[in-house]
């Protein structure tokens, strides 16, 4: 049973949940960000208009919200850090998607200190992966770790 010692909490069952939850919430953001929508409106709507079929478990709309949520509240803490750690970049030059995975990520750093660092880089390099480019992934890669060395994060 050595491996069930050395799960951390983020690989035991429910981090697919989480990790479903952070797909989700970078959704809401995008509405969010794009169309301009307040995100308590965007909070309260997305979950009426999703597919066909159940609807996700009340965990993944409860982190998803607080994700989604926190991120909008914060977002120009957030991205003052994210233009420290960008050398020669603006926020607003940035792919919407990578600025967007780049405010989760550093929302988490400072926001969700039970989740290790290493787990919130490696949620941000998949949803960079699923829903960017693929040169975007080395760019938040470099990004979330140089703030996450100037926060000093574990």
């Amino acid at each position: 049973m050595m491996a069930e010692a050395e799960r951390t909490p983020e690989t035991q069952p429910g981090a697919d949940s989480r990790h479903r939850a952070r797909e989700v919430a970078l959704q809401m953001l995008y509405q969010w960000e794009v169309g301009r929508t307040p995100i308590e409106e965007v909070c309260q709507t997305f979950w009426t208009g999703g597919p066909a079929g159940a609807p996700p478990a009340e965990s993944i709309r409860t982190f998803a919200t607080s994700l989604a949520s926190g991120v909008a509240a914060h977002s120009a803490q957030l991205d003052t850090l994210i233009v420290e750690a960008a050398e020669h970049w603006r926020i607003e030059r940035m792919n919407v998607m990578d600025r967007l995975i780049l405010r989760l990520g550093v929302y988490e750093f400072l926001h969700e200190p039970g989740t290790p660092a290493i787990v919130v880089i490696n949620e941000a390099l998949e949803l960079g992966r699923s829903f960017s480019a693929d040169e975007s992934v080395r760019f938040i890669n470099g990004i979330l770790d140089a703030i996450r060395r100037t926060l000093n994060r574990e």
